[in-house]
């Protein structure tokens, strides 16, 4: 039995060993924390009259969610609750960031054939995004990333993509293949009549400088079950095989 009725009252001190976040963490694992808890321990001291683990709290309901505060940068954290220090909000920018790295280090060494994967690599950061941002990956002979390019970055619901700005970099960069990806801002990933009549005019240059488009991904926002939201153009057959 917990030795505390409210685990967001009294000071951390007076907790039980084992109701304490860092301790809890090294006792029963990372996995054993909520959110607030995994915080807290970044925090590591809260405020008079807040202790960490009620400051955590206050952070991540102030940012909306546990996904919005870890694309936020230190200075918007540190904006966003009153108490957040430029240390604090350095040091959990810090965190998110080398999460996002990890994933990203995971996935790059997948086949980026497949859509959930591509998915997986973009959705942290573009699924959110307020603008829509056109992304090309750079495939070698074996389908891993070599690089991945922002062309532009557009208004609510459009961006302009020239085939020459795509192409350069594939070129430069001797790429075997690429992969077309864009968010919607709206959070639906069905493609619009624009998508589809620049994706067939991508495809077609492409496969004349002998450089294929694989797939087009069209990235969405996330489900309320927590399943993935895109769009695949391969896998609804309007890629050429």
């Amino acid at each position: 039995m917990n030795s505390r009725d409210d685990s967001n009252s009294g000071k951390l001190q007076e907790w039980a060993a084992e109701d304490r976040p860092r301790e809890k963490l090294i006792l029963k694992g990372r996995s054993a924390l909520s959110d607030e808890e995994l915080i807290a321990i970044f925090l590591r001291t809260g405020l008079q009259g807040c202790n960490v683990l009620e400051l955590a709290g206050k952070l991540k309901r102030a940012a909306g969610s546990l996904t919005a505060l870890g694309r936020m940068e230190a200075r918007e954290i540190s904006r966003c609750c009153k108490g957040i220090g430029t240390a604090k909000a350095a040091t959990l920018a810090a965190v998110f960031e080398l999460g996002h790295r990890a994933v990203k280090e995971e996935v790059v060494r997948l086949d980026m054939r497949t859509p959930e994967n591509v998915y997986r690599y973009l959705a942290g950061e573009l699924r959110y995004e307020q603008q829509e941002h056109f992304i090309v990956l750079l495939l070698d002979t074996h389908r891993h990333l070599i690089k991945r390019c922002t062309i532009s970055k557009g208004t609510i619901n459009r961006t302009i993509v020239h085939p020459r700005d795509i192409f350069r970099d594939a070129i430069l960069c001797n790429a075997s293949s690429i992969i077309l990806a864009h968010n919607h801002p709206s959070g639906d990933s069905t493609p619009s009549k624009l998508d589809r009549e620049l994706t067939r005019n991508l495809v077609t240059a492409g496969e004349s400088l002998h450089i294929p488009i694989i797939d087009h991904i069209i990235i969405g926002t996330i489900t309320s079950d927590g399943s993935p939201t895109y769009y695949s153009f391969r896998e609804h057959g309007l890629m050429p095989s």
